[in-house]
């Protein structure tokens, strides 16, 4: 078996374990934004991607518009079924989808030979999810905010798809805490690969909060992984990465 990853920016990844395809948090086309309006906060893309193809999950982590993006949403086949948060799950049935599967932080799925096991994450301001999926070989955690669930307990799980930057509004308000969890998250799960996420992709951000936001560390610092054997990716947009089991 294997286990492929291929980035979209921000939050969005299409997961390939063997031949089961899982499309998570996907921003493809239009704009960002959040309420009130754009003078907040506005994302652009600097080119819009087409929704691949043949997809049998979309995993969602968030209801905000950065994980459930209604106009990327609503050009994805309805039919496809959808394990999302609550947030997420109100905006999923919003537009329409047949078959939602709505996971609260401790809640499994099966699909298949796939297990999706929801953790708790960021309180945005709802409680939404992380989520580790794993089959009879390889196994992943991602969480896109750099909230770790106390519950969890130190196991081997082959690859992290986390921030790795931390991003904080004044007063020292932390909504990604990236840097912050990295080095606790190594320790609990001695992953084989980090996958860098959240704030990738050729993005142009404009508003009031993007001018205030304040950001700690960076890319190329390594001096976290000394010591381990963890390699981290800066993902390629759209390149897809072959991933090792242990």
């Amino acid at each position: 078996m294997t286990l492929k990853a291929t980035y979209y920016g921000a939050n969005g990844w299409l997961l390939e374990f063997d031949e089961l395809r899982i499309l998570i948090d996907p921003w493809l086309n239009g704009d960002l934004t959040f309420p009130p309006g754009d003078w907040l906060i506005k994302g652009e893309l600097a080119r819009e991607i087409n929704a691949p193809k043949d997809i049998d999950l979309l995993l969602l982590t968030q209801g905000q518009p950065d994980h459930s993006h209604p106009p990327t949403l609503s050009k994805i086949k309805k039919s496809i079924p959808v394990v999302a948060s609550e947030a997420a799950s109100k905006v999923v049935k919003s537009l329409n989808f047949d078959k939602i599967n709505t996971l609260n932080p401790g809640e499994t799925f099966t699909y298949k030979d796939l297990k999706i096991e929801a953790t708790s994450g960021a309180s945005v301001p709802n409680l939404e999810n992380g989520y580790i999926i794993e089959n009879n070989l390889d196994s992943l955690y991602i969480e896109p905010h750099g909230y770790l669930d106390k519950n969890i307990k130190p196991r081997n799980i082959d690859t992290i798809i986390t921030p790795v930057i931390d991003f904080a509004l004044p007063l020292g308000i932390k909504f990604i805490k990236g840097r912050t969890i990295l080095p606790e998250l190594l320790k609990l799960f001695n992953p084989t690969t980090v996958l860098a996420s959240t704030t990738g992709g050729d993005i142009t951000f404009t508003g009031i909060i993007n001018n205030l936001i304040k950001v700690n560390g960076n890319l190329e610092d390594i001096s976290m992984f000394q010591g381990t054997n963890t390699t981290l990716i800066n993902p390629i947009p759209l390149k897809q990465y072959l991933l090792k089991s242990k």
